[in-house]
């Protein structure tokens, strides 16, 4: 009897025990490999210069102008658009842009030389018999061609937009249609790339003072 009473609590105690470290190894396990896991994204997301291609900024807003060139045909429109904007969300607009590119991950910083170009233009005067079959033909169009649709849709005030992407989101291309104003709008943005004559120290983004030729369709080139 004495030896039944004696085995019982030490079988416990060392049940409990093991109990205890597996839980203090489980504790332990978890942070860690939340750590892990951390470092592993922050190595997969961040970029730096050996990640983007080396191309010319000129390059690079030539390519954003002929895939805003290839919708605007699509859509059927004819007139040309001179370089430049008078009044934003009114006039005409034929516009390019560049913004810096980023490291990505936990950190906001911009990668040395890499930049994105934009093109974006703009019609005053569309009316919806050209504008709803128009973006109906370039949504067909950009879905057959390889483009992934990210919204196509109506809104409340009876204008219509289009988004589209692809290499992963690194190629765009947004339209809208402004019922309430006859208004269209247009734009297509690059996948990053790093300027080839970057130097240390240079603070605006590659091609910032680029200026876009006449815009139109392809048949007034």
């Amino acid at each position: 009897m004495p030896q039944e009473i004696t085995a019982a609590p030490v079988t416990t105690r060392h049940t409990a025990a093991k109990a205890v470290g597996i839980g203090c190894a489980a504790l332990v396990a978890v942070p860690l490999l939340l750590v892990l896991a951390l470092v592993v994204w922050i190595a997969v997301v961040t970029k730096d210069p050996s990640d983007f291609p080396r191309v010319a900024p000129e390059e690079m807003a030539s390519r954003a102008v002929d895939r805003s060139r290839d919708a605007y045909d699509v859509l059927g429109f004819t007139r040309t658009i001179p370089p430049g904007v008078r009044e934003l969300g009114v006039s005409t607009e034929n516009t390019l842009h560049s913004d810096h590119c980023y490291r990505g991950g936990l950190t906001d910083e911009t990668v040395d030389g890499a930049y994105r170009v934009s093109h974006g233009w703009a019609l005053d005067d569309v009316i919806a018999e050209q504008a709803v079959p128009g973006l109906r033909r370039l949504h067909e169009h950009l879905r057959d061609t390889g483009w992934d649709i990210s919204s196509y849709r109506k809104d409340a005030s009876g204008g219509w937009s289009l988004f589209v992407s692809r290499s992963d989101g690194d190629e765009r291309m947004s339209f809208h249609w402004y019922a309430d104003r006859d208004y269209f709008t247009g734009g297509a943005s690059t996948p990053c790339a790093v300027d080839p004559a970057w130097r240390q120290g240079d603070d605006e983004p590659a091609g910032d003072d680029l200026e876009p030729p006449v815009f139109g369709p392809s048949a007034a080139r």
